[in-house]
């Protein structure tokens, strides 16, 4: 895989072409493979004989990964994302409540509330600049982590580090002393807020765990909360931060698109389906490992290989989603037979946070276009530059005119 990420779906196309299986090539010239295609990503994120947990990493377990190895996180972090079976089950009980479908509509007044606060935000900014604003700085990016963070309990002062950081911690183009600083650095972030949080508790998704931790120490060890605050952190707010990144380059790029739902002939949860699967947020993730040799879509994966997710590539599989796959259409939900993306993930793994996710998106979409109806992207040469990664998926920048 290119390190250094890009628009993937020139390289998806190519890789789909040989095989809904195919091998890669991760930094560090380790060997994987990536599953690419839609009905074989499906079956391979809900296989029994499919783990998550790194000892099950033959690289990792010769030692032949470095410390400084860009995607050692991704292996190696304590939590939901590395646990299997009944670890995994009890990790996930722990947090599942606060993302429940009730739990999550509950957040409704809440993120309309921080949407209004922020389109003003987004306004003021744009009439400081000619009329142009950075909509991902300053909308899409606070909204996401502002409701995560106010989820977790996690003051202001913390916000801005927490998303530097996890940049570098998803980076896959970053140098080894860079990545072992990153990683410390993160972690020794969320043992302060940890600490603060066990001093003085609070009705918050951090106080609970930490409360779990100590009054019931087998159900969660420290090395576990800090990983599940990685992923709350991270996952919390980059997806979701790239899916509404994503979702308005699309409807900016697409103007006959945004008709449809500004006349009633689409909604905006349309809007939001339809970029999971045309542009995901999150383009591979690693990590997964075959327990035994394993044939996918008639490609064998060997045991203990390292496997990437590849949901950018399978949100356009012309096998599953016509050859019309690549076209933006915000109505390919509502056709009879339509296949719902994977890019929030399939099986026991799935994103916890999608309901949140979702809802987030289609109230910043609605709320935007409502305000500014002509909104419209700053156009410039050349493509935009985007994550230094292969496994988010977005640009970094989103000049926009109100």
């Amino acid at each position: 895989m290119a390190p250094w990420g890009g628009c993937p779906h020139a390289g998806n196309a190519r890789l789909l072409a040989r095989g809904a299986v195919v091998p890669v090539v991760l930094p560090g010239e380790i060997e994987g493979m990536a599953v690419v295609g839609h009905e074989a990503l499906r079956e391979f994120l809900a296989h029994p004989d499919v783990a998550k947990n790194a000892r099950h990493f033959t690289a990792l377990r010769e030692g032949r990964i470095s410390e400084g190895w860009p995607l050692l996180t991704f292996a190696t972090v304590q939590g939901m994302t590395t646990a299997d079976g009944e670890d995994h089950r009890r990790l996930r009980s722990l947090v599942s409540r606060a993302f429940t479908a009730r739990r999550v509509e509950e957040l409704r007044p809440r993120i309309e509330e921080l949407t209004v606060s922020l389109l003003d935000d987004l306004a003021r900014a744009a009439a400081s600049d000619g009329g142009v604003a950075d909509l991902r700085r300053h909308f899409a990016l606070p909204l996401p982590l502002g409701v995560i963070c106010e989820l977790l309990g996690v003051e202001d002062r913390y916000r801005d580090r927490l998303h530097q950081l996890s940049g570098h911690v998803v980076a896959t183009d970053i140098g080894p002393q860079q990545v072992i600083a990153a990683n410390r650095e993160l972690v020794a972030v969320l043992g302060e807020i940890a600490q603060a949080k066990a001093e003085r508790p609070g009705d918050d998704l951090t106080s609970a765990l930490i409360a779990a931790r100590d009054e019931e120490g087998d159900r969660l060890s420290h090395q576990e909360l800090i990983g599940t605050l990685v992923l709350m952190i991270i996952a919390g707010h980059e997806t979701t931060l790239n899916l509404i990144t994503n979702a308005v380059r699309a409807l900016c790029g697409h103007r006959d698109q945004l008709a449809l739902v500004r006349s009633g002939h689409a909604a905006w949860e349309d809007v939001v389906e339809e970029t999971l699967r045309w542009d995901a947020p999150v383009s591979y993730f690693p990590f997964r490992y075959p327990v035994r040799d394993l044939t996918v879509s008639g490609t064998v994966l060997p045991k203990g290989t390292p496997v990437l997710a590849g949901y950018s590539a399978a949100g356009r599989d012309p096998a599953v989603h016509g050859p019309d796959a690549d076209r933006f259409d915000v109505t390919r939900p509502r056709r009879v037979g339509a296949v719902r993306s994977l890019s929030l993930g399939h099986g026991a793994h799935y994103c916890l946070g999608a309901p949140l996710a979702r809802l987030e998106a289609g109230i910043a979409l609605e709320g935007l276009f409502t305000r500014f109806p002509d909104l419209d992207l700053v156009r410039s040469e050349g493509e935009p530059p985007r994550h230094a990664s292969f496994v988010g998926n977005s640009v970094l920048t989103l000049p926009v005119r109100l």
